[in-house]
């Protein structure tokens, strides 16, 4: 994948895509998917927008491959490192839900696993390099995902 559109919100789209190709041919419905898939998605955005605003807010980027300015330890990074991409996570669960596509829940683990290999080891080996120590100690502390 080029490195123009090689961002985690194209990888979202491409699981959700599949997803939603799943859900068309192979719908599994159930009474629940629905307000579930909506709940879902409602809390995977809400954890989004507020990890992106504490990101704001302490002046770093929340573009993946960017040198950090900050360290943002608090608010929503004290339960996970990564709370944009567990949002990412939360939102296609949801979408499959909302779609039917109960099948294809076992990609949002893939969808994991591509994440933390595309940008999550880099973004870490940077934040080890720009924080030293701080960054370890927060490692320690807070899981990568929950």
């Amino acid at each position: 994948m080029g490195k123009e559109i090689d961002y985690p919100p194209v990888w979202l789209a491409a699981f959700a895509a599949i997803g939603g190709v799943i859900g068309q041919f192979i719908p599994v419905e159930t009474p629940a998917n629905s307000i579930l898939g909506a709940i879902l998605v409602a809390l995977g955005l809400t954890l989004m927008i507020v990890a992106a605003v504490q990101m704001m807010l302490a002046r770093t980027s929340v573009i993946p491959r960017r040198d950090p300015r900050a360290l943002v330890r608090s608010g929503v990074f004290r339960f996970s490192r990564n709370p944009i991409y567990l949002a990412d996570a939360i939102v296609l669960a949801g979408l499959y839900l909302a779609w039917d596509a109960l099948i294809a829940l076992p990609l949002v683990a893939v969808f994991m696993i591509t994440i933390k290999r595309r940008f999550i080891l880099g973004e870490e080996s940077r934040l080890s390099r720009v924080f030293g120590e701080a960054y370890l100690q927060y490692m320690e502390r807070t899981r990568r995902w929950l």
